[in-house]
């Protein structure tokens, strides 16, 4: 789908990501809307997925075949009080309007009993910092998808503080405590 795209560094930004990811201590890890598992394979530790689409979790179970994977909505989350030591989201949190964004981060610290480490979109020039865009799915179906962009130092106060892992032209990365 993005094949034909004109993206001057993409794939240099994306190895640096996942060489931060890959830099991660090893951890009881739960990465919320998993997807695929296009990052998930990168984290090290005792790593559950979860995610609501139950084909996205077919795929990530192949790529991650040790690990864990839930089919659930993100909110609330379906797990215990500091069941993890890191909760991890990677392009999930600029998808979510700001009392979901509340309600997301409460959860977080809630079942994550160390970090939150969020993965998102880099602000670029050519987007705004924020809009609503129009998703068509390979079944032919429309959505209408909220989606923000972020600059790494104001992500990390946005949750709260933290340490800024990445801030490339395409991705930013940030640590905050639970």
């Amino acid at each position: 789908m993005f094949a034909s795209r004109e993206r001057p560094g993409w794939e240099e930004d994306r190895e640096a990501l996942i060489g931060v990811l890959r830099a991660l201590a090893p951890a009881r890890t739960l990465d919320v809307a998993c997807g695929t598992g296009y990052l998930t394979r990168e984290l090290r530790g005792e790593v559950t997925g979860l995610d609501q689409s139950e084909t996205m979790i077919s795929i990530a179970r192949e790529r991650v075949p040790e690990g864990r994977f839930v089919l659930a909505d993100a909110l609330p989350l379906p797990f215990g009080d500091g069941e993890f030591e890191r909760v991890f989201t990677g392009h999930f949190y600029g998808h979510l309007v700001e009392g979901e964004r509340v309600r997301f981060l409460a959860e977080a610290r809630r079942v994550g009993s160390s970090e939150l480490v969020v993965v998102d979109s880099a602000r670029r020039a050519d987007v705004p910092a924020q809009r609503m865009d129009q998703r068509v799915l390979n079944d032919g179906s429309r959505h209408e998808v909220f989606k923000r962009w972020f600059v790494g130092e104001a992500l990390a106060e946005e949750l709260g503080g933290g340490e800024v892992l990445h801030d490339g032209s395409w991705f930013v990365a940030v640590r905050a405590p639970a």
